[in-house]
């Protein structure tokens, strides 16, 4: 029976970066991954080219996880954006930041990236079995018994690294919440994030493909305003997508309406006062031309005329009060009805996972079982699109990893 001195089960970045920050002259670490080849899901990360982390202070990246910025904050700040670049540089491969502040790899690779880790792994002597998923989990006086199709594994420290639900297939199926139920470890609700939103009677079906800069919109719950929130914004053919909807997807829920702004930066009694004005002084005028005027795309134009009861060739000089109201709402607080936020099929992340009360952030070690260490997406951690979850699991790994490597020393 083998006997490695750590077992970290999930072959994804946080995987990959605890076995490689735990590799340590004289111990062994073995890293278990059930699919046939690691890093399946980074590989998809970011179309392909790999949003390995965003530009800018760490601090500001706290608040890009949702309420938990505080609680990655020990992780986040171990290692961070700066280091993760310098990691990947020294080994040379070299990032480039966008002006939106996304970092990628300049060959715009995924594939680079996992070369890279899966280089680093081998020179530091990591121990990588793929095709090797872990069947069961005991707790021994020794440590734990990893049980796969292929061996038992006795070891004194255990790494969860699994990551989440979403993008099942990828091999995240949630592998690692059952494992750490099994164990005691205190689990939350999960849920699909960073998630395109299903559209009840979706009128912009025909319209998929257009997008929007900066859109202003809000999150309306049983009659009440619970969210404004400005983000990039994309029409899909069953409903709402881009950077700034699936940030927000987290908090949304079934029946929640989405009031978009198609006017820019315009507040409703700013555009009502600019739309009078523009209308009366070309009383002549179509109002397809005047709403021309505004950063509204000329497919859209015509349908917000459409929806408002607007004639496409009516005239400003027979724009009833009626039909101005209702273009007014449509193209400043157009409603929209959330279905459902997209299942975990087309969710980048998942909601919630291990409790963080039920782990010492600062070691990101169980409270209750000694030596169970967690990293990555399994954790109730989530971050906003652009890099935030990348950054979340290279630091996590390296988080759990320098704990690990901190009790050794101690010894």
């Amino acid at each position: 029976m083998e006997q490695p001195d750590v077992v970290v089960i999930g072959a994804g970045p946080a995987g990959l970066s605890c076995a490689i920050h735990a590799a340590w002259p004289g111990h062994r670490v073995l890293l278990l991954e059930k699919n046939p080849e690691p890093g399946a899901k980074l590989l998809l990360s970011g179309s392909g080219q790999c949003n390995i982390t965003h530009d800018g202070e760490i601090r500001d990246f706290l608040s890009h996880y949702g309420d938990h910025g505080k609680q990655v904050k020990p992780a986040l700040f171990g290692f961070t954006n700066r280091d993760l670049i310098e990691f990947f540089r020294k080994r040379g491969l070299a990032l480039m930041t966008e002006e939106n502040g996304k970092v990628f790899p300049e060959t715009h690779r995924s594939a680079d990236v996992l070369a890279l880790l899966m280089k680093e792994c081998k020179e530091r002597g990591v121990d990588l079995h793929c095709g090797e998923p872990a069947t069961g989990i005991t707790r021994t006086a020794e440590g734990f018994a990893v049980t796969t199709p292929k061996a038992t594994y006795l070891s004194p420290v255990l790494v969860i690294a699994t990551g989440g639900a979403s993008y099942p297939k990828t091999g995240s199926t949630g592998d690692g919440y059952r494992i750490s139920a099994s164990l005691g470890q205190p689990l939350t609700e999960i849920a699909p994030a960073l998630t395109p939103l299903l559209i009840r009677k979706y009128p912009f079906a025909a319209l998929s493909g257009i997008s929007f800069k900066c859109m202003q919109f809000s999150v309306w719950r049983a009659g009440k305003k619970v969210a404004d929130r400005t983000g990039d914004v994309l029409f899909t053919h069953l409903g709402l997508s881009g950077p700034g909807i699936l940030d927000a997807s987290r908090d949304i829920n079934p029946d929640d309406v989405i009031k978009l702004s198609f006017v820019g930066n315009l507040k409703r009694d700013e555009f009502v006062a600019d739309l009078t004005k523009r209308a009366e002084e070309n009383r002549s005028w179509q109002i397809s031309t005047i709403l021309a005027a505004y950063p509204i795309p000329e497919r859209l134009n015509r349908k917000l005329l459409n929806l408002s009861g607007i004639p496409d060739d009516l005239k400003c000089n027979h724009f009833s009060a009626e039909q101005r109201s209702r273009l007014i709402t449509n193209c400043t607080q157009f409603p929209l009805t959330v279905e459902a936020p997209g299942g975990f099929s087309v969710a980048m992340v998942t909601r919630g996972g291990v409790a963080l009360d039920g782990v010492n952030l600062k070691m990101l070690e169980s409270k209750t079982v000694p030596n169970l260490y967690f990293a990555g997406e399994v954790l109730d951690i989530d971050g906003d699109s652009g890099g935030y979850n990348l950054q979340a699991a290279f630091s996590t790994g390296f988080l759990a990893a320098r704990s690990i490597r901190k009790k050794w020393e101690s010894r």
